[in-house]
Parts: structure tokens; C-alpha cells; sequence
């Protein structure tokens, strides 16, 4: 049996962010030490709780929660109620979870496992604005050599952005947050609109999803046609864009994407462009190359991957 790989999954669900989490729990190659939800789709007081409930609806409430950061670190927060619908998971009726809250800080969690856990060993995936990230390597700096890699959702460079036309959503959110993490010299995989508008939900991959016939791929159906409705009216696609999944398919199956390494800076001074990620695709600066930045997916390898390992729940 080949070792599990330690992760922390750092959330703010989201339809999207509670696939990556099934995804997650149904893939015996990963452990999950904790899941650390932050603001951003909705407020925190929503987040953490929907990370209990996808937990429970995979019927894995040994998992521990942690609630993080309530706000960016210099900016108000801006949510994404139009997208996620009031709760943030709206589509399929799931109780209140019943698994408690765990009650240290997710900062501290974060901080505290990487230094107990042997360098090297625990990978940090990102599925929200990167706050958490930010406030335990500022809070702990010595932690940075010791994170494997982070593997995140967010931003854009060839698509633009989604909320300003120069910003994804996770940057926009806490850009000053993401300016610390792409300089923090982790090892950084990213993950941009550029892959995963190339990953869409079709109403036929939707369907493989309901299908299964079980809770999780019934609730996971119903989740994504809520979801998808958004970017369906605004690009005019057969479904919609598939983010944060594509973190964990990474880690199980990195030969489904193609990118480069690259210098990515981020812009934290203009309101024209705030949170946009400055890619240097073609290596025209001396910047150094911080973060291998995605652009190519086998859109039909990576559902594939997620209809067979939801399925397992």
C-alpha cells in the first residue's frame, strides 16, 4: 500500500469546494489532518458549518473542522451569495450537522501541525481566498520550509478574471493575503480560471453524478445544477466551470494537467486591476518562477476521476 499523502484542505464551501472535499474523503491516497474553512463564497459562520455538513454527508464526521480568518487582512469582505445562493451550498436540502466544531483557531491548527508533522510531509490545498494561508506564515514563518507544497485555486491570466475583468474571485477577495503566499518561497501549484473553465459541468456529466444512485452523487447532482446556473447565463455554456476540484485531482492525477513554471506577482495597489495575478508566461522578466501555473486539463480524465471516487462514499 503506498503512503497517504497528509493534506489540510483551507475552504470556504461552495458547491465547487464541497466536491474537492468528497473527492478528497472518497481517495484513499489522501489524509485528511484537518479542514480549515476561511471567509469568502459566504461569511465564516456559514463556511465552517458546511464544511461539518459535507463531512457528514459523506458520512465522515471524524473529520475535524477548524473556523479561521472572519475577514481578508486589509479589505472588507466580498461574498458570492449570487453564485452559491444564501447558504453557500444551496441546491440540496442537507441537515444541520450534528459533528461539533473543533475549538482551536484553524491559524493555530495550521501553524502547530506543520511544525509538529515531519518537514516536508503535509501539502496545503487551498480552495478559497488564501487568509488562513497568509495569517499562519506571517504568524509562524518558520512553517514555510516545512509545507510540502500548496496546491490552490485562483486566478486567471489568459481568461481574465470573474469578478473585476482582471480578478478571479479567491485573489480579489484577500489580494493582500495572496501577495504573501506567492512570495513565502512554498512551492506553489496553481490552479487558474484557465484550467477550470475548461472543465465544465455538462448536463450529461451532471447526470453520471445523480447516476450513482447513493446520497453523496444524488446531493452532488443537485449541488451542481444549482451551481452551474450562474455561469451557464454568463458564458452561454453547457454547464458551468468546475474550480476547486481540480486542486485534489491534482494530487491524485497530476498527469490530467499541463502548465509551466512561471513568475506570478500580484497586484495589490491598483482598483482597476486589484487582485489580479500578474503571470509571466513568457519569461519576459528577470522575476523569479514561484508557481507552476496550470492551463491544460483532460476534462474527460478528470470527471471520470471524480464519478469513480464519489462514488466510493
Amino acid at each position: 500500500m503506498p503512503q497517504t499523502r497528509k493534506i489540510i484542505i483551507d475552504t470556504d464551501p461552495g458547491q465547487d469546494d464541497a466536491v474537492a472535499i468528497l473527492l478528497a474523503l472518497g481517495s484513499a491516497e489522501l489524509e485528511i489532518v484537518g479542514i480549515t474553512a476561511v471567509a469568502g463564497n459566504v461569511p465564516l459562520k456559514l463556511t465552517e458549518k458546511n464544511a461539518r455538513k459535507i463531512c457528514e454527508l459523506a458520512g465522515r464526521p471524524d473529520i475535524k473542522v477548524y473556523a479561521g480568518a472572519i475577514r481578508p487582512l486589509m479589505r472588507q469582505l466580498v461574498t458570492a451569495e449570487e453564485v452559491h445562493g444564501q447558504t453557500g451550498l444551496n441546491g440540496p436540502q442537507l441537515p444541520e450537522p450534528v459533528m461539533k466544531l473543533q475549538d482551536q483557531y484553524a491559524v493555530d491548527f495550521i501553524v502547530e501541525t506543520l511544525m509538529k508533522e515531519e518537514s516536508g510531509t503535509v501539502t496545503l490545498c487551498p480552495l478559497g481566498p488564501l487568509t488562513n494561508i497568509a495569517l499562519a506564515l506571517i504568524r509562524e514563518p518558520r512553517i514555510a520550509p516545512r509545507i510540502k507544497e500548496i496546491v490552490l485555486m485562483g486566478g486567471g491570466y489568459f481568461e481574465g478574471g470573474n469578478v473585476t475583468p482582471a480578478a478571479e474571485f479567491n485573489i480579489y477577495v484577500d489580494p493582500h493575503a495572496a501577495d504573501v503566499v506567492f512570495r513565502s518561497g512554498v512551492p506553489i501549484v496553481m490552479m487558474p480560471l484557465d484550467v477550470t473553465h475548461k472543465a465544465l459541468t455538462t448536463t450529461k456529466r451532471t447526470q453520471a453524478f445523480r447516476a450513482l444512485g447513493t446520497k453523496v452523487g444524488i446531493a452532488t447532482a443537485d449541488m451542481l445544477e444549482f451551481f452551474e446556473r450562474y455561469d451557464e447565463g454568463k458564458y452561454g455554456t453547457d454547464g458551468g466551470p468546475l474550480h476547486d476540484p481540480c486542486v485534489i485531482a491534482y494530487l491524485l492525477k497530476p498527469e490530467l494537467f499541463k502548465g509551466r513554471n512561471c513568475n506570478v506577482s500580484i497586484e495589490t495597489a491598483s482598483e482597476l486591476t486589484m487582485g489580479m495575478t500578474v503571470v509571466d508566461w513568457w519569461g519576459v522578466t528577470k522575476r523569479e518562477k514561484n508557481a507552476m501555473v496550470m492551463r491544460d486539463i483532460d476534462h474527460d480524465g478528470f470527471f471520470a476521476l471524480l464519478v469513480e471516487r464519489l462514488g466510493r462514499l
